[in-house]
């Protein structure tokens, strides 16, 4: 060593460190990478993400030589700095000292530390980069490597640490996908973030907490005059109705009011129609039971073939009625039409409190108020009223719900009909 000039040797010792940073930004990079981006990539083509796919998919052997690398550049850095040392300052306990601390500095400020936080923050970038050169280095050193990890195999046995990284990569669950949907940033729009976020919801929302209430729903009573009936069917918001008929009120079929548009032509125009013939044009009424999953519940309408269901409890008693555009909403958002008798209303005060229908759900309150009412028992704001009171409170009464403070304005034929939200 000491026939090559020192300036060649501060040289190779400068470009010994850069191999160490290399292999510490390979190591850092690889390991960090988004591996669903990279397997996308790779169906794409990127030749960088294919040669990460493969070291990745045999970790150990990549581990392996890039520690294999990494130590052997350390180590002929450390011998290097003695004998530059000695030729700088001559021998010496104090001049070995200070020169083993001056290359520990250097390794770990130059070669390691910068080197993998700048690995961490640019996996992406590094990661691909550094699979061209490593891919080559992983065959070059193979049979050290293949020797090396027959004792990193044994020992692992002995400590009973079991490794196979060719199995594939564990499935996501729904929480893990809506935390990567969540965190999608400026990659997936806001609009589209949030569809697919209430997508993943569907499976924890049921029925019940989507449906319009049985005291909600219009009825075509088929008891009541065919005159009247035929009025209804005119000013009706619906395309479907529920028909029911005697004392019981019991629910006789499903009147969709496109099959009765020429019946409804004739009796504008003079004729009045038969019973008979609204009762040919009704559907079969669809059960479902209450406490269905939303999900399943969309599943069972492309199933069926079906649009609107009844949803009844255990005992047989009809609770409400879903839509399939009841879904649809939950999913994409609210559409623009909608029916003025079952709409929420929503009117906001200067001071920022809410006059709101006793019959709105406590589901549309909290997301479209950005309120946190408790959703865990009643479904409405009126069942959670009377929960709360245990019985039909008087107007005018004030309480608090959590964060926020509630005033009864109305009441009637036992049921809350008008509150006012205090922020």
């Amino acid at each position: 060593m000491d026939n090559i000039p020192l300036s060649w040797q501060i040289g190779l010792l400068l470009l010994l460190l850069s191999f160490t940073a290399f292999f510490s930004i390979a190591e850092t990079s690889l390991m960090s990478l988004n591996r669903y981006r990279m397997r996308h990539l790779a169906k794409e083509g990127h030749r960088g993400a294919r040669l990460a796919s493969r070291l990745i998919a045999q970790t150990d052997k990549t581990l392996g030589a890039i520690l294999l690398g990494n130590t052997l550049c350390i180590v002929a850095s450390s011998t290097l700095e003695v004998v530059i040392t000695e030729r700088l300052f001559g021998e010496g306990d104090y001049v070995l000292m200070f020169g083993s601390l001056a290359i520990t500095f250097a390794i770990l400020v130059f070669s390691e530390i910068s080197p993998k936080v700048i690995a961490a923050a640019h996996a992406d970038k590094l990661g691909y980069a550094c699979s061209y050169l490593l891919y080559p280095l992983l065959w070059l050193f193979n049979p050290v490597v293949w020797f090396v990890n027959l004792f990193v195999r044994a020992f692992l046995k002995l400590l009973g640490v079991r490794v196979n990284f060719n199995e594939q990569t564990p499935s996501v669950t729904p929480e893990e996908l809506r935390s990567i949907v969540s965190d999608a940033g400026q990659y997936i729009p806001s609009q589209s973030r949030t569809i697919l976020l209430n997508l993943l919801d569907l499976e924890d929302i049921i029925v019940d907490d989507v449906m319009t209430a049985h005291t909600l729903v219009e009825f075509i009573d088929l008891d009541h005059p065919i005159a009247q009936i035929m009025e209804q069917l005119t000013h009706s918001h619906h395309a479907r109705l529920p028909v029911r008929e005697g004392d019981q009120e019991e629910i006789v079929g499903v009147l969709h009011v496109r099959k009765v548009l020429p019946l409804l032509r004739d009796f504008h125009s003079g004729q009045v129609p038969s019973k008979s013939l609204l009762q040919a044009a009704m559907t079969l009424p669809y059960y479902i039971p209450a406490g269905t999953p939303l999900y399943t519940q969309l599943q069972q309408f492309q199933k069926h073939h079906e649009r609107i269901a009844l949803v009844v409890d255990e005992y047989g008693e009809f609770k409400g009625l879903l839509t399939l555009d009841d879904i649809l909403e939950e999913v994409l958002g609210e559409f623009t039409t909608q029916s003025p008798n079952h709409a929420n209303h929503f009117h906001q005060f200067e001071d920022g409190s809410w006059l709101v229908d006793g019959s709105s759900l406590l589901r549309d309150l909290n997301r479209k108020l950005k309120l946190s009412l408790p959703t865990d028992g009643p479904r409405t704001l009126n069942g959670l009223i009377i929960e709360h009171f245990e019985d039909i409170p008087e107007p005018n009464t004030s309480f608090k719900m959590g964060a926020h403070k509630l005033e009864i304005l109305e009441a009637q034929d036992r049921i809350v009909k008008r509150v006012k939200i205090y922020p």
